[in-house]
């Protein structure tokens, strides 16, 4: 019998002006992006892990290299589709999702719903299943200092 599992990720990058800002799938307006191989969606990049970690398959980074081309720029929801794929070969489902997204500015209230919604409508399950959160760490750090964003999220996987 499969039992519940829980998987937690994690994911940071640094900050970097004139680049695109993409957070939970969406678009946020801001004059720095993330530097990254893919589009740097660390919420998304974190909830991957904690996907893939939950059913004991590694990494983003095992099933995502950054050494290879076909990820150069990529949209992250079509990795987190992928993920998805891998755990419901393995017999799962998610059951709930806690995404928390550190960033000193800008203030991210106003998307915190179409990323929920946007997740969810990935990862085929209702948004009351999917919970985003933002926070600050006060000026500490080097969210706080502005010159990274970073990412922790926590699921629980259920047998199909």
């Amino acid at each position: 019998m499969k039992n519940f599992r829980i998987g937690h990720g994690y994911d940071v990058h640094a900050l970097r002006e004139g680049l695109p800002l993409v957070l939970g799938g969406v678009k946020i307006e801001h004059t720095k992006g993330c530097v990254a191989h893919s589009d740097g969606d660390v919420a998304v990049h974190a909830l991957c892990d904690a996907l893939l970690g939950a059913v004991a398959l590694g990494d983003i980074g095992l099933h995502f290299p950054d050494t290879a081309s076909e990820y150069a720029g990529i949209d992250s929801l079509l990795l987190l589709r992928r993920v998805m794929e891998l755990l419901a070969e393995k017999g799962y489902r998610l059951g709930n999702a806690d995404v928390t997204i550190l960033m000193q500015r800008p203030k991210l209230r106003p998307y915190i719903e179409e990323m929920r919604r946007t997740l969810a409508q990935v990862m085929g399950v209702e948004p009351d299943a999917v919970s985003v959160k933002a926070t600050t760490e006060e000026h500490l750090g080097f969210t706080g200092r502005e010159e990274g964003v970073a990412a922790h999220a926590v699921v629980l996987v259920v047998p199909v």
